[in-house]
């Protein structure tokens, strides 16, 4: 019998102006004229990048899995390898929760109080006009933008995170990903869970997606002239 070939892996990850583009495009994606109803989707995103985490798994995020101590507490029903997972939310994670607007006491990204939000295909076609709308006035109407999916950005994430040198140990842990350094019998004898330096890291990342994504300070001092002029 034949046997077919296993698919090809996927290798994309956003360029830097593009991570630049995506966030700006975020803050314009839940506009009433979208949908024709505000949706949280923009934090929704950004959190994606900022924690690597699954769609399903933001998407699904409950208040009660948000801890004063500042972690996000999954349980192993949410998560796609039946793992607990923590993820010590920074600042930047935070403030965009604390900031979506939502009447539900259970699940923060839902306009219904009992299913998160939908409408991915639409959203994410929405998105791609943005972004491409946005890095044609950045650089240029000939400026083209590579097809990817939202899970590139947890892919994104990762890859950013050994770019600032932190362990792939860590990384492995912060998005709860059990292969390489967490595998075989390391993994069934090393149950530290890191979780410091699982904060230092995604705080790590959160400050260096900031310096991608906000303005940059006129470097411009103003010299006094004569008499003050």
């Amino acid at each position: 019998m034949h046997r077919p070939s296993a698919p090809k892996q996927r290798e994309r990850t956003l360029t830097r102006d593009e991570i630049k583009w995506f966030w700006q495009a975020c803050g314009a994606i839940d506009a009433p004229r979208v949908f024709g109803a505000t949706r949280p989707f923009g934090a929704l995103l950004k959190l994606l990048l900022l924690t690597g985490a699954r769609l399903n798994e933001v998407a699904g995020m409950r208040r009660n899995e948000l801890h004063d101590d500042g972690t996000w507490r999954l349980p192993g029903s949410r998560t796609k390898n039946g793992r607990a997972h923590v993820v010590p939310l920074p600042p930047l994670a935070r403030q965009l929760i604390a900031n979506v607007q939502s009447p539900f006491d259970d699940l923060v990204f839902s306009t219904t109080g009992t299913t998160p939000v939908s409408g991915w295909s639409r959203m994410k076609r929405r998105l791609d006009a943005d972004m491409l709308a946005i890095a044609r006035n950045d650089r240029g109407t000939r400026t083209t933008i590579l097809k990817w999916r939202l899970h590139d950005l947890r892919r994104t994430a990762v890859t950013c995170m050994a770019e600032l040198g932190i362990r792939p140990d860590v990384i492995e842990l912060v998005v709860n990903h059990v292969s390489g350094s967490r595998s075989g019998i390391a993994g069934v004898y090393n149950k530290s869970e890191l979780l410091e330096e699982r904060r230092e890291a995604l705080e790590r990342w959160s400050r260096h997606l900031q310096s991608i994504v906000l303005p940059k300070p006129e470097n411009v001092i103003r010299l006094s002239g004569k008499n003050g002029q």
